[in-house]
C-alpha cells in the first residue's frame, strides 16, 4: 500500500472488501484467505505467490509440551468422548473465566467456549493440534485439563522431555 500510495479507503472501493475488514487485516486481527489477499493485491498491481514447504516451529518447551499433551487428547476425541468431557471442559472454562484477564486470553477463552458449545469436533481438533500462533496461544487457556489419565499424561511428558 505504501509503495503504490493506496489508502484503505481506497483499496476498500477498488476491491470491494469493506475498509473496517482491511484495517482488521493490516493490524493482524484477522486473516484473509490466500484468495482474498490476492484480490487485494491484484487491486494494486501485485499477485499473491505461495510457496508451500515444511517448516518447523520454533516452539518453547512449555508450547511443544503442551502441544504433545493436547495433539494425546485429539486422538481420543469423538463424539462419544466429547459428550463424556463436555461437563468437564464446561466447569473448566467457567473456573478459567474467573481467573483469565486480558488478551488474547480472554478472546481465546470465548473461541473455546464457543468451539465446545457448538460441538465444533474439526474445530477443536484444529486448535488441540494445530502449530499456528492461534492455536498456541488457545492452548495457554486450555479447559483440557483432566481429561487425560494420570498414566498417560506422564507418559506423555516423559516422551517430550
Amino acid at each position: 500500500m505504501l509503495q503504490t500510495g493506496t489508502t484503505q479507503s481506497h483499496l476498500s472501493r477498488l476491491s470491494g472488501v469493506r475498509q473496517p475488514s482491511i484495517s482488521q487485516f493490516l493490524s493482524g486481527k484477522v486473516d484473509f484467505s490466500d484468495e482474498q489477499l490476492d484480490r487485494l493485491l491484484s487491486c494494486m498491481g501485485f499477485r499473491l505467490q505461495v510457496e508451500r514447504r515444511v517448516i518447523v516451529p520454533q516452539l518453547t518447551r512449555s508450547e511443544r509440551r503442551s502441544w504433545q499433551l493436547h495433539r494425546r487428547l485429539s486422538t481420543h476425541l469423538n463424539r462419544h468422548s466429547f459428550q463424556e468431557w463436555k461437563p468437564t471442559i464446561e466447569r473448566n472454562l467457567d473456573r478459567l473465566g474467573e481467573q483469565v484477564t486480558g488478551q488474547p486470553h480472554g478472546r481465546n477463552l470465548e473461541h473455546w467456549r464457543d468451539l465446545v458449545e457448538r460441538g465444533d469436533l474439526p474445530g477443536l481438533h484444529r486448535v488441540l493440534t494445530g502449530l499456528d500462533r492461534g492455536s498456541i496461544e488457545m492452548r495457554e487457556v486450555s479447559p483440557m485439563s483432566g481429561l487425560l489419565s494420570e498414566e498417560e499424561r506422564s507418559e506423555v511428558l516423559r516422551m517430550a522431555s
